[in-house]
């Protein structure tokens, strides 16, 4: 695979979500209150409601291979205990990782590869999150999506901004959400009315709220768009709550609840 990053951005370039006729609905990690997270019984579901896209979570394999599972721990999903990164992606899709959903556990649904998840899902719009701020977990991610031909398909995000510096370096034309600190920046600057130029990235996938503080507001949704920004919420699982961002405009709704997104979406 090319591991050569290449030299220069398209800018400025609007987030494609803002041309869209409507908001999309994203299953968050195949919609979790329906189907066991992070598997393809709940990305094929998700998708099966009519969701646009998935939204998930990729760490390291101990062999290197990039894989889909939240937690850094099996314990909370699987039936396995201890680090993901103490085994290898052979190993992880040997796991139950339905083992606390009765009926799918004992069914031999493993922690998917990336690979398999992007060659499985061609025609869907995927948020890659990256759990571990490491820039070579960023670049295999990269690896991945490039191998697959996906990146007119895929965003990535993290809370970390050093593996998205890495990716972007690496993969310059690549769709990116604003990092931890990058988001907290924005935020401050929509309250002073202090316009983001040329930003890194191109989404904000934030929550409504952090703590006390609101994040998501009509001014922020304005703020974000004026500088080619789309705002992508999670996780969104209460209508009344899905209404409301609608009014603001936000594009997209990233929800455990994909059954009622979609729902929500298409009547608005």
């Amino acid at each position: 695979m090319n591991r050569e990053p290449v030299k220069s951005r398209i800018l400025p370039k609007p987030h494609p979500a803002l041309s869209l006729s409507r908001p999309q609905v994203f299953a968050h990690r195949g919609g979790s209150k329906l189907r066991p997270e992070n598997t393809t019984i709940a990305f094929d579901h998700g998708l099966s409601l009519g969701a646009d896209g998935l939204e998930f979570d990729v760490h390291l394999s101990r062999d290197g291979v990039v894989v889909v599972h939240h937690d850094s721990t099996l314990e909370r999903t699987t039936d396995r205990t201890g680090p993901l990164a103490a085994l290898t992606a052979d190993e992880l899709a040997r796991v139950d990782a339905a083992a606390r959903w009765d009926p799918f556990r004992g069914q031999g649904i493993g922690v998917p590869t990336l690979r398999d998840v992007l060659r499985r899902y061609r025609d869907a719009w995927l948020i890659i999150e990256l759990k571990d701020n490491d820039p070579e977990l960023a670049r295999r991610t990269v690896d991945e999506i490039r191998a697959a031909d996906a990146a007119d398909r895929v965003a990535l995000g993290a809370f970390g901004t050093r593996a998205l510096r890495a990716a972007r370096a690496y993969e310059p034309s690549l769709l990116t959400g604003a990092g931890q600190e990058e988001t907290r920046l924005a935020l401050y600057l929509s309250w002073v009315y202090w316009k983001v130029r040329h930003p890194p990235y191109d989404a904000f996938q934030v929550p409504e709220w952090a703590g006390t503080t609101r994040v998501v507001s009509p001014r922020f949704v304005k703020y974000a768009h004026d500088a080619g920004v789309a705002v992508q919420v999670w996780t969104v699982d209460e209508e009344a709550d899905m209404r409301r961002l609608l009014s603001w405009g936000v594009n997209g709704i990233i929800s455990d609840r994909p059954d009622v997104a979609v729902r929500v979406v298409k009547h608005r």
